[in-house]
């Protein structure tokens, strides 16, 4: 293809590439996350005339298994090249010699596709970024700007680690429309022309807008509409003078505000990479090319992640860094602005929010309006929708006050479009676990420190994978036309406006935002044995029985996958088993007839945690489970009639997506899936378990046993009282519940916890079994009662029964 002195340059260009370069690709698997076809043909386009860059990409692609670009590619018996250059590249011996060739080799790849339709050659964008630093407001000089050759050895030495290499999804010139009287060469320039607004975006998306000078920003936020109004309401209201309540407003803002700084997120982007390697095996990311889709289109991205430790701040950021993504400002608690971790976090892009706004309005107001500029100036945000870390390994009820703020942002008419990505974060160790169930027990929280955060990093060791999956986002305009056609009308610059519809309309978004978490749930080995541990009796099986029910699930969960976006994994039972007991969790013994893995009654409560990640996913085939095990012979109407009796509950509780119709099929599937796991004897009019494969289905049927026994306990205190109040029905449903974990060894802590029974007690009278001015509805409630009492044993409803509180 090319004459020996060509390649003798081109690995004389190789020795600075090898010696210096260490280019990290994006995605990190581009074969597997773009679904290369390596089979086909692939020419690669470069943005600009530069052979170090062309050198990068090929050292990747030897090192990922795609084809070499220096080898050309085979076309109709004829060899040509297998990249091109877009642009001709900077410096003054550039030319557009390189560029008119480029154009000639794409009117030639067009020409032979016209004349062999069977050709499917792909076009693969790739681009090579020395840094990433943004440009600074007032600076002449871009960053963006095409490095000139001497520049460009300069930046390979001095940035060679901090390389990135962007593989885009290939475009198939079969897809390309030719007309037979079309000039080819207009259309090789046309597709270059799309080629460069494709890098010019994609440049734009990885470095973010420019840094603004950060007193200047406050000064011109202390002097907008809405927050001159709001000081002038403070000093008249707490009779001090403007000045005063100036200066008051910007110390609030100096507490918010964050100072975000390249050179910090390259020293931390260099730390994090040691520390994960040092606590995990591995992070696994998925879905991320939508929102590098997003960010390249244009879009305000608001990332929303649910809550599971304080790794979580630093991890989502490391990870978008890594995707070729602006790390984003994050909303962070201001129980973090401590000394040092404050100001570094603050230099990585977090803004400190308060525990609370009430009853300050000034406080509200700048806070407000330090949001909204940074939507305006076009910066990435992320908050955590929760408000707090999760305790239980469960979504928390949602906060909607940033959320709200959001979409007023939205309402002062930016024209922007704002996207909400919900992301789903997971671990096989959390850090925190064991003081989250202490906290459960009733100890104090503790406050946060750099001391203890060292003592606690230094003591772990593997903690297996970190898991990040990106879930399906809701373009924010597209969301309002859907439930408001008319709410641009309520559009108002100052951003003060509150329209009627915004509080249940928040609350719907949030509600949405947390469905589409949990539907790109990450399982893993961690959360399948701790399920299946957890639902067994003395929390302890056979390896032989364990490895059994990990299949069941994994054929279960891939047979009727609860959503196209949780990741299951690819690995056997007896892979994941192993990978599980290296992190030290089971309690492992062994006789002449095997290995018995169990867990201590203290470990026990620690992986209810992890068990809680993917409740959700198993909580209606463990009631399917239930309902045919207590029944015996039951049909299959009966079993969808009594499900959907139980699903609002459990939607609520557990955030789970199905309407009506999605959980009939559903449930269908769960069914036949049963029946080819031959668990069960299936017919229309009649489902029969299979007594051999009995405790298989019983230990499914286990993980619905606790939400089950909750329900019957709310229930039955309504049908013995039914003008109960809400306040007292929550009070006296988690006496009866922590009485039952001491009496029938229920371990897991948010057995009586009070935000799950809170949730539970606003869904019974969302759903019409509790009213506040006519009491309890008798006729629904014995109707539930009537499902309820034969999925609880025996001994367990009559302790329901039996307990009081009030005679406590």
């Amino acid at each position: 293809m090319f004459s020996w002195w060509v390649r003798a340059y081109f690995s004389l260009i190789q020795i600075p590439v090898k010696l210096f370069v260490k280019s990290k690709p994006i995605p990190t698997d581009p074969i597997s996350e773009l679904d290369l076809d390596i089979s086909k043909p692939i020419l690669y386009v470069l943005p600009y005339n530069s052979k170090i860059d062309l050198m990068v990409v090929r050292s990747l692609c030897l090192r990922n298994q795609l084809p070499d670009p220096l080898e050309g590619n085979e076309i109709n018996g004829k060899k040509v090249p297998a990249f091109i250059y877009i642009d001709k590249g900077p410096g003054i011996f550039a030319s557009n010699q390189q560029q008119n060739k480029s154009i000639a080799i794409l009117r030639d790849y067009i020409s032979a596709h016209q004349h062999n339709h069977e050709l499917d050659i792909q076009l693969l964008p790739v681009s090579v970024m020395f840094g990433r630093s943004p440009d600074k407001e007032g600076k002449k000089k871009p960053s963006l700007q095409v490095l000139g050759a001497t520049y460009k050895l300069y930046k390979i030495i001095v940035s060679g680690r901090d390389c990135y290499t962007r593989f885009s999804r290939t475009v198939s010139f079969k897809n390309i429309q030719v007309d037979n009287q079309q000039d080819l060469s207009v259309l090789a320039h046309k597709l270059a022309r799309v080629a460069r607004i494709h890098f010019a975006k994609q440049r734009t998306a990885s470095v973010g807008p420019k840094l603004p000078v950060r007193q200047a920003m406050l000064n011109k936020l202390l002097n907008n509409v809405a927050l001159s109004e709001a000081i002038q309401e403070e000093a008249k209201s707490k009779h001090i003078s403007l000045d005063k309540a100036k200066k008051n407003a910007l110390s609030m803002l100096n507490e918010i505000a964050a100072n975000f700084s390249y050179r910090m997120l390259r020293i931390t982007d260099f730390i994090l990479t040691w520390a994960w390697h040092r606590l995990y095996q591995g992070l696994k990311v998925t879905n991320a090319d939508p929102v590098r889709e997003l960010a390249q289109n244009g879009h305000e991205i608001v990332y929303a992640p649910c809550h599971r430790s304080h790794m979580d701040y630093l991890l989502l950021s490391y990870v978008l860094y890594r995707q070729g993504l602006v790390p984003p400002h994050i909303a962070a608690g201001i129980n973090l602005n401590f000394w040092p971790a404050g100001p570094i976090f603050r230099h990585l892009g977090a803004f400190f929010i308060r525990r609370s706004f009430k009853g300050n309005k000034l406080y509200t107001a700048v806070f407000r309006e330090y949001l909204a500029e940074l939507f305006i100036r076009g910066y990435a945000v992320e908050y955590f929708i929760e408000g707090g870390r999760s305790r239980t390994g469960r979504l928390l009820d949602p906060k909607t006050g940033m959320l709200m703020m959001t979409i007023q942002t939205l309402l002062r008419g930016d024209p922007r479009p704002i996207t909400v990505v919900p992301v789903y974060i997971g671990y096989e160790h959390v850090l925190e676990v064991a003081t989250y169930a202490n906290e459960l027990r009733g100890a104090k929280k503790q406050k946060e420190s750099l001391w203890r955060t060292l003592n606690a990093f230094f003591k772990l060791k593997k903690l297996g994978f970190g898991y990040v999956n990106f879930g399906q986002p809701i373009p924010l305009n597209q969301f309002l036309t859907n439930h408001i056609p008319d709410w641009r009308e309520a559009i108002d610059p100052t951003g003060t406006q509150r329209p009627n519809w915004l509080t249940p309309t928040t609350n719907l978004l949030a509600t949405q935002i947390m469905q589409r978490i949990n539907a790109s749930a990450a399982i893993n080995a961690m959360n399948l044995c701790c399920s299946i541990l957890l639902a067994a009796d003395q929390r302890a099986l056979t390896k032989v029985r364990l490895l059994e029910n990990i299949n069941y699930l994994l054929r279960l969960l891939k047979n009727i996958p609860y959503s196209n976006l949780i990741t299951i994994p690819d690995e056997t039972a007896e892979q994941l088993f192993e990978h599980a007991k290296e992190m030290g969790k089971f309690v492992i013994t062994t006789d002449e007839v095997g290995e018995i893995v169990g867990l201590t009654t203290e470990q026990a409560v620690l992986m209810t945690y992890y068990r809680n990640n993917i409740q959700h996913l198993l909580i209606i085939p463990a009631i399917v489970a239930r309902i045919i095990i207590k029944h015996n012979r039951i049909s299959l109407d009966e079993v969808i009639h009594q499900v959907k009796l139980l699903y609002p509950l459990i939607k609520s509780e557990l955030f789970l997506y199905q309407n009506e119709e999605q959980l009939v099929t559903y449930v269908q599937q769960i069914i036949h899936s049963y029946a080819e796991l031959n668990l069960i004897n299936y017919s229309p009019d009649k489902l029969v378990l299979n007594y051999l494969k009995m405790s298989g289905m019983q230990l499914i049927a286990s993980s619905s046993r606790d939400t089950l026994q909750r329900y019957a306990i709310a229930f039955s205190l309504l049908q013995k009282d039914p003008t109960i109040s809400r306040s007292s029905l929550e009070k006296e449903a988690r006496l009866i519940a922590e009485r039952l974990s001491v009496l029938h060894g229920i371990n897991a802590p948010e057995f009586f916890d009070k935000g799950v029974f809170s949730i539970l007690v606003a869904s019974l009278r969302e759903q019409g079994y509790l009213d506040d001015k006519d009491g309890a509805n008798l006729q629904k409630i014995d109707k539930m009662n009537d499902i309820l009492k034969p999925l609880i044993t025996t001994r367990v409803m009559q302790t329901i029964d039996e307990i009081n509180p009030l005679k406590s």
